[in-house]
């Protein structure tokens, strides 16, 4: 009995159609999915080291621990500086810099008043403890803040559950998958399983290097300047590295207020903008395609879209994970010849297409 082909223009919808499932899934199971898939990917990062432990015939329940034990000195570690740096630049900003937005909201209301001649009603200075009363005088219900607070709280007890649970049924996963597809091709899945886990591993570890090359030429940077706490805002910077595009306009905008407001020169937060901008460019034609590679190969458009769909579903989380999630996608699109359009449309474009597909005009 012959089967109906479906059209190509059918196929098409209907992956499109699951696209639009996935995204309205992600969006009602947010609270699984997003601990879910970061702890997805930290398992992923530590497999290799996993790998290693076992090879040493230490069993796996015991390298699991290793491994999640050994990520959570790490993440108590980067939170001790963020913290113990953010309480410095607080202590600063309670003592110092009241007297400095004073003065240049003073300076920012004269100049505005002698060019235009409006007086825009900062010639007193800002006044924090105002903006501090209207802050506190909010109707911020209290219930509400209790349980987004337990929440978030839920959210960082899974990880370490989640990640202790993929290291150990890494393996059973990876069954599971391919027994779902054909067998026939069961050394195949397993080659691209791997090969995806190589790729997000390869991500990760390049973003990261990238992320502390970053944050100490950023630190040296306004520590040449004399900007205080370029610790704290070179470090900040490295890290919101992360979201491209965003994080480092973010990154740049922290220090160059802070220069803006504290310094009597603008030298010092153009200076900033400058340095952070060549820094930027050193990092996008140099540091990321030798540390990182084509691992993600995906263009920029694919990757502005996917920040702005990653936000709008998951808030900054999304921004973060969106890149190797579409990553994934891309790979797994290319399993399939009805798919494989959507691979190439995530990826780099062909230069070449057109030149082969051009036809040979005979003489």
């Amino acid at each position: 009995m012959p089967i109906a082909k479906v059209p190509s223009y059918m196929k098409a919808v209907y992956i499109s159609l699951l696209i639009i499932i996935i995204i309205f899934f992600m969006i009602m199971a947010k609270a699984i999915l997003v601990p879910l898939l970061v702890s997805g990917y930290i398992a992923m990062l530590m497999t290799s080291f996993c790998n290693r432990l076992e090879g040493w015939k230490i069993p796996r329940s015991l390298s699991a621990f290793i491994a999640l034990l050994l990520i959570i000195l790490l993440a108590l570690g980067l939170i001790f500086f963020i913290v113990s740096q953010l309480q410095s630049f607080t202590n600063d900003v309670e003592m110092n810099m009241e007297e400095s937005l004073n003065n240049f909201a003073i300076k920012i209301n004269t100049s505005i008043e002698n060019f235009i001649g409006y007086d825009i009603g900062m010639g007193d200075g800002f006044k924090i403890k105002k903006v501090m009363e209207l802050i506190q005088s909010g109707n911020t219900n209290i219930s509400e803040l209790l349980f987004t607070t337990i929440g978030t709280l839920s959210n960082i007890i899974l990880l370490p559950v989640f990640i202790f649970f993929l290291l150990i049924y890494r393996d059973h996963l990876a069954v599971f998958v391919t027994k779902v597809f054909d067998k026939q091709r069961n050394k195949v899945l397993m080659e691209h399983m791997v090969s995806m886990r190589k790729i997000v591993h390869a991500y990760i570890v390049g973003a990261g290097k990238v992320m502390i090359i970053l944050g100490i030429v950023n630190t040296a940077v306004l520590f040449a300047l004399g900007i205080k706490h370029a610790i704290f805002f070179g470090m900040i910077a490295g890290l919101l590295n992360i979201i491209p595009y965003v994080g480092p306009f973010m990154g740049a905008l922290m220090p160059f207020a802070y220069a803006l407001i504290t310094k009597d020169s603008l030298f010092y937060p153009f200076a900033v903008i400058v340095s952070f901008t060549l820094i930027q460019f050193m990092e996008g034609s140099f540091l990321t395609p030798k540390i990182t590679g084509a691992n993600v190969n995906l263009n920029a458009f694919i990757t502005f879209l996917g920040l702005l769909i990653g936000g709008a579903i998951w808030g900054v989380v999304g921004m973060i994970l969106i890149i190797p999630t579409i990553a994934i996608l891309k790979k797994l699109f290319e399993l399939s010849p009805d798919t494989e359009p959507y691979a190439y449309l995530f990826g780099e474009e062909d230069a070449q297409w057109f030149k082969r597909r051009k036809p040979k005009i005979s003489s």
